[in-house]
Order: structure tokens, then C-alpha cells, then sequence
């Protein structure tokens, strides 16, 4: 017990009156209040605070339901009901990738549709990934175009749907919504190329197009914000729309190998791959992941930073032996060249141009091994990182291997089909497209793992040829002459026209052997390929493109049939809109 202490007052008859105050004992906080009392005021207490939470939830949820009844904002869901030829399907919803991108820039796929029945005998293959994934520069012939050739061929009792959801720009953050959508679609296989775009493509730290460098619950939770209408708003309201700019908007965000925001991109990547495997075999489908290839001896670096504290005088003995190297270079004295890059990299061992002067000197001595580790590492370095770097491949290759999903090693089946085994422009266009061949290898050995996955082991003999799959495709003299164009037009614009072998690049693409064909062997080629998939809407697009420069009305029948789904509108090469 505690001691008490007395204490007393007088009152006005003049009495004393004591009493005895407790010390070390606390009060009770119920003092003058019964048992019920007290339970009454914890009980509104809680009432008070649930209602603090709940309140506001409600009216949010009130305000969404108010905003989505008057048709306020827009669904970012995948797919939408549509129909072709009549016909029930889930479209493409142009609306997806508004929460990826600012407004004004949206990048959308080629428009792809899923019929809602799917006929007994149908496999149907989704391919997610970006650009290269999508065919790009034309996806007309993407390695996904010669693989469903290549199955047709092989496998006429079954019915393929390959349906190719590569976009422009995106990455693995835009991927897995994207898996999320199709798993609804009854899949059967899933086939992922990815992993260039992720440091430039949204939430990367090398970004342009939405706020970087954030955690991957905080990138979650604001990607679901902007899916709700009340997020629409609020990212919306002031928001300016921007334009589209190409490779060029990115060139202030150079991201070194050695930022600290590196280690959590690649974090992003692997549990976003994780995650995307998993709604794809949760949906009953199976899993293909790809490793990336990327142009290594023909594509120069996009951006070199120096390393950080190099002093004055360092920077200045650096320039000096890297200009004396190119000297050297330029007269073919490459062992010298080798002696002053080797001087120049112990003073500063971080500058990825450097390491692609050196693998290429090293490459004109023959040393193909030494070249490759330097052609290697020059990609890594890269500051404007366009392309899939060596950390990427390997947490693509783990992930397959952990998760025990099928894997095809694009990086090193390019390295093996490239001379001295290093990839370039034979293979490669730039940095990351593929070339006609490089689609056709990949789609080959995609086409080989899938027919192990159907039980159907297939020889050499069993797979269509190259040649056999253009037919097929009709990518005729016309087509690849315009790809050619293509390509030479976009070298002309930064970052390109900033390589060290800029010029190299441009000289390859002119003095390519150029085929000729007549206007009317053109027309033959696609109304041949027309003839063996009369449904095919790419074969029919092409065609109305290369014919309403000599037919208009033949033209614009041929796009209306590449029409995507009923309603869609259609238009011509000069604006018109088909009826």
C-alpha cells in the first residue's frame, strides 16, 4: 500500500476538516461514473472512429458509382465486347493504355480482337512484349506472323490463333494488366519477350512518360488509381497533353550501370515476370519466356557518362589517349589503339563508349572472345538504355528455370547464328527490332518448343523454310524496299545520328541489295497470300496500302476488309474515311 498524505480545509463554522490523499496509487479515469457509463463512452468512441473511416470510403465509392452511371471517364480494361462480321468478340479497348502514358501520347498495339467462341482444335497463343515483340518496324512480319505460318503449315488439323499484344513503349508494368485481361480468354500458351523498355518505359527511372523511381506497391496503387474515374479526374485536371517524340524525348534521362535506381528496377522486373507467369498458369495456360537480343557489334552506345569524382587533369588524360586510340584507328594501327584505350579505361572504366572502341579494335585483331565481353559491356554502360542489358536476360532465364516454365535463349541463339558469335545488323535493324531473319530464327525456335508442348517433335524438315513463310506472308521487294526507308528515316534522328557509328549504320542500309519487282508481281503476291488465309487482315491492310497509289477504289476495298472489328472506322492513305 502507499503512504497517504493528510490534508485540510476549513469551512465557515470554522471547523477543520481532514482528508487523506493516496500517493503512488492512480486515478481512476471512471471516477464518478458507473460500469455502463463507461462502456458507453468506449463504445461512441468507436463508433466515431469506424465512422472516420467508413464515411469517407462511402462517399468515394458513392462519387465513383455517380461518376461511372453519367458515363464520366473511361474503362481501362483490356478487352470490350465487340463483334466481327457479327460475330461476338473481346476487342482491344483503346482506353487501356491511358493510365501509361500522359495524354496526347497513348501508343497503342496493332488493334487485335478474340472471338468469344473458341471452335474444339483451337490453340491460342497471346505474345506480350514491346516493340520488338510486336514487329516493329512492320508487324506484318514479327516473329509471331512466322510462327503462325509456321504452325498452320505443320499442324492443318488444329486451328491457331496467335494474337500478338506488343506495344510501343511499354514494359513490365503494362504487361501483367495486360496478362490479368487475357487470362480470361481461355489461353493456351503464353509467349513473353520483354525487358527493353525497362528503364525508359513507364515508372522506370529513365522515363519520360510517367513519375519514376517509385516502390512497386506505390507504382501498383497509383496504376489502380488512374483506373478509377475519380483518378481520371484528378490526374487529369491541368494535366497538358503532350506529343509523341520518339527515341528524342528521352535523351536528358541517362540512367549510369552504377545508380542506386538500378537495383530496384530489376527488382520490379522479376517479380512483375513472376507475376505475370502466374495469372498466365493460373488461367490453364502454359508459359514460354524469351530471353532478348539485342544488336551488340553494329549499335554503337546511345549515352556515356563518366565516372563520378574524376578530376580536371584525370578527364584531361583521358580525352588525350582516347583521342590518340582514334588515331591509331584510323590508320589501322589497331594494337596501338588497343595500348591507348587500355591507358585511357584505367583512369575512368565507366564510360561505355570507350569499351565499344575497344571490342571493335579488339574485333579488327581477330580477338572475337575479347570483343565480345567489351561489346558486352559497352551495352551495359549505356546510359540511354534502349536495349535489354545482360541483368535483364538473366533474371528472364532464372525466372523460367524457378518458376518451370519453357524457355528459348533468343540472346544466345542469335549469338550462335551471328558472326564470330556476336550480333549485328544481320539479325538486328538498329539496336532492338529484328531484321526478316532474326524474326524468322526466333519464330523457328518458338515453333520447335511448342510443338514439344503438343507432343509433336518435329525435324528440320518438318519446319517451313524462310522463303516459304514470306511467301505466305506476301513480304514482297515492295515491302522490304519500305522497311529499308523506314529504318534510314528514323537513323536520321537522335539518339542515332549521336553514335560513334552513326554514319556506318546509314552506309549499311543504302548499299543493302535492293530487289525489283513490278507493280504487277506485287499484286500477284498478295492475291496469292489472300488466297490461302482470306481472313487475314495484315495481308489485306498491306495490300490496300501498296494498292490505292494505282486503284483507289481497289485500294479501299482491301483496308476495308482489314477492318479490326464492326464499326471501326476505316480510312484511306489521304485522310478519307472509307463507308
Amino acid at each position: 500500500m502507499g503512504c497517504r498524505v493528510g490534508t485540510s480545509a476549513v469551512t465557515d463554522s470554522g471547523l477543520e476538516i481532514s482528508e487523506e490523499t493516496p500517493v503512488n496509487e492512480v486515478p481512476d479515469p471512471g471516477h464518478g461514473r458507473t460500469e455502463d457509463q463507461n462502456e458507453n463512452a468506449a463504445r461512441r468512441w468507436i463508433v466515431r472512429a469506424v465512422a472516420a473511416i467508413v464515411v469517407p470510403i462511402l462517399l468515394l465509392v458513392l462519387l465513383e458509382t455517380g461518376l461511372r452511371f453519367f458515363d464520366v471517364g473511361y474503362s481501362t480494361d483490356l478487352l470490350q465486347p465487340c463483334t466481327i462480321h457479327g460475330q461476338a468478340a473481346s476487342c482491344y479497348n483503346l482506353f487501356f493504355p491511358a493510365p501509361f502514358f500522359p495524354p496526347g501520347m497513348i501508343k497503342t498495339p496493332q488493334l487485335y480482337s478474340v472471338p468469344v467462341a473458341k471452335a474444339p482444335g483451337t490453340y491460342r497463343i497471346f505474345v506480350l512484349g514491346e516493340s520488338a515483340a510486336m514487329g516493329d518496324p512492320d508487324p506484318a512480319y514479327g516473329f509471331s506472323r512466322y510462327l503462325e505460318v509456321m504452325l498452320r503449315e505443320r499442324f492443318p488439323q488444329m486451328k491457331f490463333e496467335v494474337v500478338n499484344t506488343g506495344s510501343v513503349a511499354i514494359n513490365s508494368h503494362v504487361l501483367l494488366p495486360i496478362a490479368k485481361g487475357l487470362a480470361e480468354q481461355r489461353p493456351d500458351l503464353f509467349i513473353i519477350y520483354s525487358g527493353n523498355n525497362e528503364v525508359v518505359g513507364p515508372f522506370g527511372p529513365g522515363t519520360a512518360l510517367t513519375s519514376s523511381a517509385m516502390s512497386l506497391p506505390v507504382i501498383r496503387a497509383n496504376l489502380y488509381l488512374r483506373t478509377t474515374r475519380i483518378g481520371q479526374l484528378l490526374t487529369q485536371v491541368g494535366t497538358p497533353k503532350r506529343e509523341w517524340g520518339g527515341m528524342e524525348m528521352f535523351l536528358d534521362k541517362q540512367v549510369p550501370a552504377s545508380s542506386p535506381l538500378m537495383k530496384p528496377t530489376y527488382a520490379n522486373f522479376e517479380q512483375n515476370l513472376r507475376d505475370t507467369i502466374a495469372v498466365a498458369r493460373r488461367s490453364g495456360a502454359r508459359v514460354i519466356v524469351s530471353t532478348v537480343a539485342t544488336n551488340l557489334r553494329d549499335c554503337g552506345p546511345f549515352g556515356s557518362q563518366h565516372r563520378e569524382g574524376l578530376n580536371g587533369q584525370d578527364m584531361e588524360n583521358w580525352s588525350a589517349l582516347v583521342q590518340q586510340g582514334a588515331n591509331f584507328e584510323e590508320v589501322q594501327a589497331y594494337d596501338q589503339a588497343l595500348k591507348a584505350y587500355a591507358a585511357a579505361l584505367q583512369i575512368d572504366n565507366q564510360y561505355a563508349e570507350l569499351e565499344f572502341r575497344i571490342a571493335r579494335a579488339l574485333w579488327k585483331t581477330g580477338d572475337s572472345a575479347g570483343a565480345k565481353q567489351h561489346f558486352l559491356r559497352a551495352r551495359d554502360l549505356d546510359t540511354l538504355r534502349f536495349r535489354a542489358d545482360s541483368t535483364i536476360n538473366d533474371i528472364n532465364r532464372r525466372v523460367a528455370a524457378s518458376a518451370g516454365v519453357g524457355l528459348v535463349d533468343a540472346d544466345q541463339l542469335f549469338a550462335q547464328n551471328s558472326r564470330d558469335g556476336i550480333v549485328g545488323s544481320e539479325l538486328v535493324y538498329e539496336h532492338v527490332h529484328l531484321r526478316p531473319a532474326g524474326n524468322y530464327l526466333l519464330a523457328r525456335a518458338l515453333f520447335e518448343r511448342i510443338a514439344e508442348q503438343l507432343n509433336q517433335p518435329v525435324s528440320s524438315g518438318d519446319v517451313s523454310s524462310e522463303e516459304q513463310c514470306e511467301k505466305l506472308l506476301a513480304f514482297t521487294a515492295f515491302d522490304r524496299a519500305r522497311l529499308r526507308d523506314e529504318m534510314q528515316r528514323r537513323l536520321q534522328n537522335p539518339p542515332f545520328t549521336t553514335q560513334l557509328n552513326h554514319s556506318e549504320q546509314m552506309m549499311r542500309l543504302a548499299m543493302e541489295e535492293q530487289e525489283t519487282e513490278s507493280p504487277e508481281g506485287t499484286a500477284a503476291a498478295y492475291q496469292w497470300a489472300i488466297g490461302q488465309k482470306p481472313e487475314d487482315r495484315m495481308l489485306h491492310y498491306n495490300f490496300g496500302q501498296f494498292l490505292f497509289r494505282y486503284n483507289r477504289a481497289a485500294g479501299a476495298e482491301e483496308l476495308k476488309a482489314a477492318q479490326p472489328w464492326d464499326g471501326f472506322p476505316v480510312y484511306t492513305p489521304d485522310g478519307m474515311r472509307i463507308q
